[in-house]
């Protein structure tokens, strides 16, 4: 046999070898898997593992995505190829974590075909491409008793919700129903509740009927929600009760309330003392001469349970304050009230707000204990978590009416406030077995005897009613100080797409009603959805220099305060007949301060400079390192095998001449 043909041979035997060993090793190390991530985004939660392990019956997963017709579509579509390969990654890893209990499938709906007729059938969403193809990128979950649960179409902002979208799919297949949440609110979250007929109806006639918050919408997609009255005598048929922006609620309802509470419902309460989201009726303050009412509270039921919410007292920190731009052309500027909380601000023990990264709260109010409340008359035995807070230098701070804050200064809020020594509460938890805030119960207005005609007048007689003047079950209700961190104002923000969440608001939300209704692992799962990593060395040099800018901004503001002061002094003491005199002296002055203003802008705009080019100069630093690093790494254990190998030969070399 001739050296070239054993050369053929012997490529081909080392061909055979390394496609056998890479397909062996594809099989052996479908379970050997490393998530190096520090949020582990790539391992499945205990929480999904928990639902995973409740299964009892097969459950089919069928994954539809048009696989062909995206290849043929624009660059719009092409993109969730990208998305589409994690989603299959994730289903496989619930198929692992399954013992068998699922059965994936893969679904490539082509045109006429029978899987497209079953894909429409099942409701997945439908977007055309072309005369013939058409995209869907879904999944179905269907169990042996006939239930199917779908989510139609895997829309790019609910990427960071996946697993939980996908867990809360098959934990709702294998349960029996939807938890009913009433909502109770005196802002019109529920927006205008018609048909489509009647919706129609309206447009035609030139109105546009009222859209409900994001947040309800998102509600409904994963409970049964049911409006309550502002005005109701009992709350009944509810298992989550959701109080938004109580705004002078009647007796009769905070009694409806109160029972609720003792009976066991669990309840959610935002209160506000300025919420954004209630727009003044201007009209109406102007001819009652009041400021007008943003504000809202339950004081009377929270006495009993233990805390209050001050009026116009806010919470506050300057190391969370955002900035926002409240007139039009003006400069974004930081506002004490507008606060971005992060992983300091939640507590690590609750399993609503341990895994939260990002909360942002506008005009938030103060949560404060009532005294020693656990041996207070009236107050029963009770627990309190304390689930969002400012940081330790966080304090509150205050507005003589709500008029300061139609149209607030951030400049005077930032300057009037002071920083603290303690964190602000702004969210708890309480627990415990309450006592009635109505231990008399209440009178209300009834028809005395029987019901008179129609023509006659009713004849009115005040009516004691009474209830639970304690607990019978253990209580829970969790109460938030704001109500602008649900609406899509602060929650959600407007793209192309639709809606987009911002940071972990609604999540707060549906984390808390999650743990009202006793499903911690659904928790677990969404707790992990968004994941920020705080870039605190920049944030630190721009906290520093915005320091050192605030400083020269109010030594400027103090000298032209001055200088007007002192204008307004000369004109005021001017004699009749040295108007001349006193022209020509403030025209004089005036080009002063225009000079020194002007020195000054210059100098802040060097200062602001500053701070941009240390802040480019540490991004570039940083862009340097991570192209550096991988090539610097190579280099240097090629260097050390280089050495070691010139090591090795010369002591070879030494050894053989020694022999």
């Amino acid at each position: 046999m001739s050296k070239t043909i054993q050369m053929v041979i012997g490529v081909i035997l080392v061909l055979v070898i390394m496609f056998s060993s890479i397909s062996v090793c594809q099989d052996i190390g479908k379970s050997l898997k490393l998530d190096v991530t520090e949020q582990r985004l790539y391992t499945l939660s205990d929480g999904t593992r928990a639902i995973l392990a409740k299964l009892r019956q097969p459950v089919a997963v069928k994954l539809y995505y048009a696989e062909t017709a995206a290849l043929k579509g624009p660059d719009q579509i092409r993109f969730f190829n990208n998305y589409y390969q994690y989603v299959k990654s994730l289903l496989e890893e619930y198929v692992s974590s399954a013992n068998g209990m699922i059965d994936f499938q893969v679904i490539d709906p082509r045109p006429y075909s029978e899987s497209e007729a079953k894909a429409l059938q099942y409701g997945l969403s439908k977007f055309s491409i072309t005369e013939e193809e058409s995209f869907f990128f879904g999944l179905v979950v269907q169990t042996q008793f006939g239930v199917e649960k779908v989510i139609p179409f895997f829309s790019p902002d609910r990427q960071s919700f996946l697993e939980y979208d996908i867990s809360y799919l098959i934990d709702t297949a294998i349960t029996r129903q939807k938890t009913k949440i009433g909502i109770m609110s005196s802002l019109p979250v529920m927006g205008d509740d018609l048909s489509g007929y009647m919706a129609q109806m309206m447009r035609m006639q030139g109105q546009q009927p009222e859209p409900s918050w994001t947040i309800v919408n998102q509600l409904k997609k994963q409970y049964e929600i049911k409006a309550v009255s502002t005005e109701v005598d009992e709350i009944e048929d509810v298992d989550i009760l959701l109080v938004i922006h109580p705004k002078e609620l009647p007796e009769k309802t905070l009694f409806a309330i109160d029972q609720f509470v003792l009976k066991g419902g669990r309840t959610i309460v935002c209160v506000d003392p300025h919420c954004y989201a209630d727009p003044p009726d201007q009209k109406a303050a102007m001819l009652s001469g009041a400021a007008p009412a943003q504000n809202s509270d339950l004081n009377r039921l929270f006495k009993t349970w233990g805390v209050e919410m001050p009026a116009n007292t806010f919470a506050g920190d300057r190391s969370l304050a955002l900035k926002a731009t409240l007139m039009p052309n003006q400069r974004p500027e930081k506002l004490i009230g507008f606060l971005d909380l992060t992983s300091q601000c939640f507590n690590p023990d609750s399993v609503i707000t341990a895994e939260l990264n990002q909360v942002r709260l506008l005009f938030a109010g103060v949560l404060q204990e009532t005294g020693d409340y656990q041996k207070e008359e009236g107050v029963g035995n009770i627990e309190r978590r304390t689930l969002l807070s400012t940081t330790n230098k966080g304090n509150s701070w205050s507005v003589s009416s709500s008029y300061e804050l139609l149209v607030p200064d951030p400049s005077q809020l930032m300057k009037k406030f002071v920083d603290g020594n303690n964190p602000v509460v702004m969210g708890s938890l309480i627990t415990g077995k309450f006592k009635s805030s109505f231990p008399d119960g209440i009178l209300i207005d009834a028809v005395k005897g029987e019901s008179p005609e129609e023509t006659e007048k009713p004849e009115v007689e005040k009516k004691n009613i009474t209830g639970l003047t304690e607990a019978t079950e253990e209580c829970v209700v969790a109460i938030f100080t704001d109500v602008d961190f649900i609406s899509d104002l602060v929650a959600y923000q407007d793209t192309f797409l639709g809606k987009i969440v911002i940071g972990d608001n609604s999540t707060l939300l549906l984390n808390t009603i999650d743990d009202l209704r006793g499903s911690s692992e659904l928790i677990s799962i969404r707790s992990r959805g968004s994941y920020k990593r705080p870039f605190t060395v920049v944030d630190a040099i721009e906290q520093k220099a915005e320091r050192e800018t605030s400083a020269e901004e109010d030594k400027i503001n103090a000298e032209i305060a001055g200088f007007q002061d002192e204008l307004n002094s000369i004109i005021s003491s001017a004699k009749e007949g040295e108007e001349e005199i006193i022209g020509s002296s403030i025209l004089q002055k005036k080009k002063d301060i225009e000079l020194k203003i002007h020195k000054a802008q210059r100098e802040l705009r060097r200062v602001k400079m500053k701070r941009r080019e240390q802040i480019e100069s540490l991004g570039n630093v940083l862009r340097n390192l991570n192209m550096l690093m991988t090539p610097g790494i190579i280099l240097i254990i090629a260097i050390v095998l280089g050495i070691r190998r010139s090591a090795r030969k010369r002591h070879y070399i030494s050894h053989a001449s020694d022999s």
